[in-house]
């Protein structure tokens, strides 16, 4: 506990530091971070956030707040449904009791299980506490152990509990879960130790982040190499971590995190001040900059640096980000249209984007309110409550879903090749391909169409909803 104070407090007082000109002193210096290049325009801009911040009260209370996260109140009900690989669904928490009387089921296909409608989870104290198992690195005894989040990644997934404590399992190929020198995937969920409660679980492929509430970001996975690119985890190297790490650099600038998502081999951030940061990879245009140069450390996006960006999203191998005024910019990868860019450009195995490119088409006019990626699509919700799809090899630009103009949509989610679409009733909605499950329609088959998720019961409204690769998880609360 001393420890965990005494880190805490040294990273608070280095962000106050920064307030006063440290960020401007890395432009003349590497002593702080040995980088090999560090672009002038990126430490002009810092410094100058710096220095105004400072400006406005030359007092420690000037350093910026922590992220306001989103709180949310203890679910009532849990759901998940879709492909279970390597313990991604916790099965022996599932009931059947708990989904509507649909008729789809569980199946098996080889080492994986198939849950094609939503079942509940057993959030019991007892059967939560069972499968989570003894906590013996926190002072808090799992008797009063809630559910609070959960999130879904590529092959992994994550429940974050009511004190912050975050428990991780599935495939663990890279030391992506971030559990030590552990096997190579996990059925059973394992404590993951931070000094700070866990916001927000980015699980990608490779590599995976966690963000506390305190603003500050963990990276842990593979670190990449010199044929997928370098630099995915932020810490300056190439090195591979089985834990998670605490990425420097953001805390040696005075950034906070407010959002992060993990793609194949890069990572896009989000900070409390709008700016967008990206490292890793730079194949295919995935950092937004025009290089195709891979990054050690996260740098900002210079195209959209004063853009006021509220929102990001990345997919496998691009990025989206949705700025204040509501226009979307995506970057990177564009084989199957996921840029949402239209026919004009080429969309073959070598499409890209390198720089921050305004999505048009149908969403010119339009202000977008929330938007996700999944694998190689997308999906954005407007102010009107419309939810237009692209990419997948079926839209090259942005589609509107008519079927859904008789409701209001207020979030979107994109797992791979399957949409999610909420409405303000609390309703769900699912499109895309259904192989695995992932639609919850007790059916495996495809849909070009937004249909009414039905499994969740009538007297529950959905609240949050995670779509990984191939399995999905909501949570929802008792209907006014």
């Amino acid at each position: 506990t001393i420890n965990i104070m005494i880190a805490t407090t040294v990273r608070s007082a280095t962000r106050i530091v920064s307030q006063y000109g440290r960020r401007s002193a890395l432009s003349s210096s590497k002593s702080i971070r040995d980088k090999s290049a560090v672009s002038s325009s990126c430490c002009s801009i810092s410094a100058i956030r710096c220095s105004s911040s400072a400006a406005l009260n030359n007092d420690a209370a000037s350093s910026p707040p922590p992220p306001s996260t989103q709180t949310t109140s203890t679910p009532h009900n849990v759901y998940m449904w879709g492909t279970s690989k390597q313990g991604t669904i916790p099965l022996s928490l599932l009931q059947e009791g708990g989904a509507s009387a649909s008729s789809g089921g569980m199946f098996s296909t080889g080492n994986e299980k198939i849950v094609d409608h939503p079942m509940s989870l057993n959030l019991d104290q007892g059967a939560l506490t069972s499968f989570l198992g003894d906590d013996n690195d926190n002072n808090n005894t799992d008797d009063d152990a809630k559910l609070q989040q959960i999130f879904c990644g590529a092959t992994g997934t994550a429940m974050v509990l009511n004190d912050g404590r975050c428990y991780v399992f599935g495939s663990n190929k890279n030391g992506e879960l971030g559990i030590g020198e552990g096997p190579k995937s996990t059925e059973t969920p394992v404590h993951v130790p931070l000094p700070d409660p866990v916001a927000k679980v980015s699980l990608g492929p490779n590599f995976s982040a966690f963000l506390t509430t305190t603003g500050d970001l963990y990276t842990c996975g593979y670190g990449g190499s010199a044929v997928n690119g370098m630099g995915c985890l932020g810490h300056g190297n190439m090195e591979s971590y089985q834990s998670p790490k605490l990425v420097d650099s953001l805390v040696e600038d005075g950034c906070y995190a407010s959002d992060v998502h993990c793609g194949e081999y890069s990572m896009t951030v989000l900070t409390t001040e709008g700016e967008v940061l990206t490292c890793g990879t730079g194949s295919f245009g995935r950092l937004g900059n025009m290089e195709t140069l891979d990054q050690l450390y996260l740098e900002p996006v210079e195209m959209i640096a004063g853009d006021d960006v509220v929102q990001i999203a990345s997919g496998f191998a691009f990025s989206l980000a949705l700025n204040k005024g509501g226009i979307v910019h995506a970057w990177g990868k564009n084989n199957e249209g996921q840029l949402g860019a239209g026919v004009g450009l080429a969309v073959d195995v070598y499409a890209m984007e390198s720089l921050p490119t305004p999505i048009e088409g149908l969403l010119e006019g339009r202000k977008v309110t929330r938007v996700a990626a999944g694998h190689s699509h997308a999906a954005a919700v407007t102010s009107t409550g419309e939810l237009f799809t692209w990419g997948m090899h079926m839209d090259h630009e942005p589609k509107l879903e008519n079927s859904l103009l008789h409701t209001k949509i207020v979030d979107v989610a994109c797992g791979q090749n399957y949409t999610l679409a909420l409405d303000q009733e609390g309703r769900l909605y699912s499109l895309g391909k259904g192989k695995t499950g992932v639609l919850g329609l007790a059916s495996t088959k495809m849909t070009t169409q937004p249909i009414l998720v039905e499994g969740i019961p009538a007297g529950e409204k959905v609240v949050t909803m995670s779509a990984g690769w191939t399995h999905v998880a909501c949570t929802t609360a008792l209907s006014e």
